[in-house]
């Protein structure tokens, strides 16, 4: 059986999701099924009643002093779940036709884990140049070298037992540690670079908030994960970049040229234009943030 589990807190987005993966659940027949791990304290039982012939709704009460719950929540879902494969998909994304049957069609071969694409719509601002760079990495390798969001990702049950689930201690960050520790215990994660979703990212305001949260994780991984650390420069350029521009703005005072140092990740990421390098130093100050908080 294929478990697709989505989880959720006052999304009613998922509405459009849920409709488009039941249709390709049911393509798929009697193996599979859809599990939603919802956090709204039935403030989404509208969309509840819709879909209760074809989901299992899971009702998930938040533990005291927790305020992001998401890898709590996987790890409910991955429990409540019955099948052998595990999917994750977001609430609020929409997945392209064929998208289920094309994400676990390598497990049934030879593999254990597998990623999507995951997209921008049109129209949507801020991520054009990531998804771009996503796609032409993911043609040109059979495999994701360094880690795959949970947004788009199918494994087997086994994988998930050989790494204990997601690490409830992180609030961010914690698909990108699952899949350190996946790659760490010997698997390989599978790019499918045609099973595609589109996720709309939000507002301006929204995308730098998310830029800053995961840039204070990013420390945090890298405290957990310390032999990585070594390789930062060679694959998490941005993680010592950033933030080094951001402690040298002072120099503005004696060298006004300063900041036309960012014309050169501007060029390069042209596509994204501003959007991108804010992005980029709103990251850099959540990982000043959390380096000063330790």
């Amino acid at each position: 059986m294929i478990s697709v589990v989505i989880i959720s807190k006052d999304e009613a987005s998922l509405d459009g999701t849920l409709t488009d993966v039941t249709c390709q659940a049911q393509e798929l027949g009697e193996s599979a099924e859809i599990v939603v791990v919802d956090a709204s304290d039935g403030r989404l039982d509208d969309i509840r009643l819709r879909h209760q012939a074809e989901v299992r709704w899971v009702q998930f009460d938040q533990p005291p002093g927790v305020t992001v719950t998401i890898p709590h929540q996987r790890n409910v879902g991955v429990r409540t779940a019955e099948g052998d494969i595990i999917v994750f998909i977001d609430a609020g994304c929409r997945p392209e036709p064929e998208w289920l049957a094309l994400l676990v069609k390598p497990l049934f071969q030879d593999e254990h884990i597998a990623a999507g694409i995951t997209i921008s719509p049109p129209g949507n601002t801020g991520d054009s140049v990531a998804d771009r760079l996503m796609v032409e990495g993911t043609l040109a390798n059979r495999y994701l070298k360094e880690s795959a969001s949970t947004i788009n990702l199918a494994f087997r049950r086994e994988v998930y037992d050989t790494v204990g689930g997601f690490d409830e201690g992180f609030a961010y960050g914690s698909d990108t540690d699952f899949s350190w520790r996946v790659t760490d215990a010997g698997y390989r994660i599978r790019a499918v670079a045609d099973a595609i979703a589109l996720h709309d990212t939000g507002s301006l305001r929204r995308q730098l908030r998310r830029s800053y949260v995961y840039g204070r994780a990013r420390v945090r991984l890298y405290r957990k994960h310390r032999a990585r650390l070594r390789h930062i420069l060679r694959n998490d350029l941005n993680v010592v970049a950033y933030p080094v521009f951001l402690l040298g703005l002072p120099l503005t005072f004696v060298y006004p040229f300063y900041p036309a140092l960012l014309l050169i990740p501007a060029w390069r990421n042209r596509s994204d234009g501003a959007v991108g390098v804010l992005k980029n130093l709103t990251f850099g100050a959540g990982v000043l943030a959390e380096l000063a908080a330790l």
